[in-house]
């Protein structure tokens, strides 16, 4: 692994304990230059992995907390009007800024959700006909809680295909727990964190990891993957070409943090939860019916008659 992914993993390490999965799971995201959807349940580290990540990178933060009253201009920001100069100058708002913690995001309503579409998209923000680039790298973390409906707009369909993956963190172990409460006891874990590396360090990780080779044989297994998601009589909804894309970058991001300058078909199948589970709709459901474990699960017997290359 390259050295400044092991100081990365080594200070959320530090942090999230114990979840060592969920943190190879955010950097790949990180590196596929995707956005990451945490969801799970209060308390179990979702602002905890998002605050940490921030302040490991040495790069911009925001964090914007989601209201059924928050509005598309207290994200993307507005034109305010300078009377001095006579003219309208834009003053950018939170969005503006290399890592944003987009907190309960289905508590706001879908007028605003959809403020961060053309963000998460292709990292820019156009208002009053001026398209304006984010700041790179650009990384939206998300939190919600599945368990929680009352007051909460579940994320449309066109969203969630936005999310490069979702991600729970889930209990701790007993042991882990325990490390928590003793490391917890003095001092706030986030208070040792430190800039462990720089925005442009991450941007040369994310051109080698596109670089990164992957043979036809593994790119046809994917794409198998992908067709049978959309061919099931057991989905309403299959997995876009978006989410084909999304599924190639994660597996290449993956394979680059095992150490490895080639993706494996294991990689893929690793990664099929994460990636698709989100983006796919079980026939005779609607989004908010069907648990993600739920779709995990039809995932893995949708793909378990699929060959695997060797």
């Amino acid at each position: 692994m390259d050295e400044a992914c092991v100081r990365l993993e080594r200070t959320l390490g530090a942090v999230l304990l114990g979840k060592p999965h969920v943190i190879r799971l955010a950097m790949a995201g990180l590196l596929a230059q995707g956005h990451l959807l945490l969801e799970d349940v209060p308390g179990v580290g979702k602002t905890l992995l998002a605050h940490a990540l921030a302040k490991a990178v040495d790069a911009t933060f925001s964090r914007i907390q989601f209201t059924p009253d928050l509005l598309p201009g207290d994200i993307l920001g507005t034109a305010v009007y300078n009377q001095k100069t006579s003219e309208f100058e834009f003053r950018p708002g939170p969005i503006f800024a290399h890592v944003v913690l987009a907190d309960e995001i289905n508590r706001t309503t879908p007028r605003t959700q959809s403020a961060l579409l053309e963000a998460m998209n292709t990292a820019t923000v156009s208002l009053d006909g001026v398209t304006r680039p984010l700041p790179r790298p650009f990384l939206v973390l998300a939190t919600q809680n599945p368990f929680e409906f009352e007051g909460t707009y579940p994320l449309p369909e066109s969203q969630l295909d936005r999310f490069l993956m979702r991600i729970d963190i889930g209990y701790p172990s007993r042991e882990d727990e325990k490390r928590m409460l003793i490391q917890q006891q003095v001092v706030d874990p986030l208070d040792a964190v430190k800039a462990v590396v720089t925005a442009a360090e991450i941007l040369g990780l994310q051109g080698r990891v596109r670089r990164l080779r992957i043979e036809d044989s593994v790119r046809d297994y994917l794409l198998s993957i992908v067709a049978a998601t959309r061919d099931s009589r057991r989905l309403r909804l299959g997995a876009s070409p978006r989410a084909s894309g999304a599924l190639q970058r994660a597996a290449q991001a993956y394979a680059f943090l095992d150490g490895r300058d080639f993706v494996l078909p294991d990689d893929i199948k690793r990664l099929l939860g994460p990636v698709l589970a989100h983006r796919i709709l079980p026939e005779g459901a609607s989004a908010g019916e069907t648990s993600f474990r739920d779709r995990e699960r039809l995932l893995e017997e949708i793909v378990e008659g699929i060959e695997v290359p060797l």
